[in-house]
Order: structure tokens, then sequence, then C-alpha cells
């Protein structure tokens, strides 16, 4: 009755359209065609990092990965609808869309998930305490929600990085080398006998995952996957 009397006095409406939420989705933020406008990530694609790209030769993106990195898939293209969501998600203050964004997530197919553990990307302590949470660990726990796996926040940030929203893919390599490192206190986990997936709200290059890769990799892992919402339309190889 409450929530009945709340939908009609204050009726719920989609974040980026802003139309009327219809009663039985007024707990969410992005309506039905929003998320219908979301372009998914289909094959035919790069086996490896999930990218689009010629059947021939080594795969621009993830030739050079570290090897135990053998698996990366998105969610969605990030067109103008998506990078709404994205920007809601990080910068708006809006933690709770996170579901809205799972939701697409968990369509991905990754192999043997049902035996993993998420691993979020952490952010810098800088940009943790401006925003209030981080964006990777909110999707990675409302997506072990629905693939009933855990959650283990292994990673650390060594250093605070320049955001890679205008560098090259050559700078955003540099920009994050290093950066992370195995250290939290969930890091009790037995790494090398375990399937680890890392969760991050975007893939343009590959470049942050890849140093979160070599971090893991460093420490014992040995089976790594990756999996975002978003996925860049036309990387810039410039």
């Amino acid at each position: 009755m409450r929530s009945a009397f709340e939908q009609l006095v204050l009726p719920a409406e989609c974040l980026l359209c802003h139309g009327l939420l219809p009663f039985d989705r007024s707990a969410t933020l992005v309506c039905q065609v929003c998320r219908h406008r979301w372009r998914p990530v289909v094959p035919p694609w790069c086996a490896r990092c999930g990218q689009p790209e010629p059947s021939f030769g080594l795969c621009r993106i993830c030739h050079d990965w570290p090897g135990a990195l053998h698996c990366a898939r998105s969610a969605v293209w990030l067109d103008s609808a998506a990078r709404s969501a994205v920007h809601a998600l990080k910068y708006g203050g809006l933690p709770r869309i996170a579901g809205d964004l799972t939701a697409a997530m968990a369509r991905v197919s990754l192999p043997n998930i049902a035996a993993a553990t998420l691993v979020p990307i952490p952010l810098a302590a800088r940009r943790l305490r401006a925003r209030g949470y981080n964006q990777s660990e909110h999707l990675a726990r409302r997506l072990a929600a629905r693939w009933g796996c855990p959650v283990r926040e292994l990673l650390m940030r060594t250093r605070d990085t320049a955001t890679q929203t205008a560098l090259t893919p050559a700078s955003r390599l540099a920009n994050v080398a290093g950066a992370f490192q195995v250290g939290n206190a969930d890091a009790e986990l037995p790494i090398p006998h375990s399937l680890l997936v890392l969760v991050d709200d975007v893939f343009t290059t590959g470049a942050t995952l890849v140093a979160a890769a070599r971090a893991l990799q460093d420490a014992g892992a040995r089976s790594i996957m990756a999996v975002t919402f978003g996925r860049a339309v036309i990387p810039d190889f410039t």
C-alpha cells in the first residue's frame, strides 16, 4: 500500500529518458525502452578479448596480454545510450543504477562462472573519497548476486593514476603499469587454484584490466577472465 501510494504521488521516472516507469518496475532507474537501446556486443569477435577483429593475424588488442588473462567480454557497446548510464554510475552519485547495468552484464556468457570469484577493479584512495563509493565494487556485488559467486577485493592501488579518458592506447598502458598489487584483507584466497573474474564498468583498450591481471598473475593466479558493462565502439589506436 505504501509503495502504491508513493508511486501515485511521486511516480518514478527513467533516469535516461524521463519517461514514467510502470509500478512493477518503479525500483529500477532505467526503463525497458532505454535498455533496448543498449546494443549488445555479439560475435564474431576475437575469442580472447571479445573485440570484433579480422579472422587472420594477431589481434591488435590482446596479442601481448599476460598469459593468465584468457577471456574478456562486455555486455553492450558504449554508444550514447549506454554512456549516459555509465556516467550516472561514475559521476552522478547513483550507485543504485548498478542493478540496471548488471542485468545486462549477467547475460554475458563466461565459461565455468559458477566456480569463479569476482574481483572488482579498485579506485585510488583520493577518487574513492571524492566519489564515496567504487562503481566497480557495486557492479561486482550486484553481479555476484545474480551469478551466485563470491566477491573478493583482492587488489589495491599502489599509486594514483591520471584519468584514462583522453589518453592514447600506449599512454593508457604506461599510465596504469604497476598501479595494482594483491594485498587487501581478502587476499588469503588461494589464488593459484581460483578462477578470478575482474569486474569493471568500461573496456576501451583493456589497459586497466591488463594491469590488474598482471598483478594477480604475479601473485600466482593462472586463470583470469574479465567482464565489463560497456565496450568502446571504436578504440583509438592512433
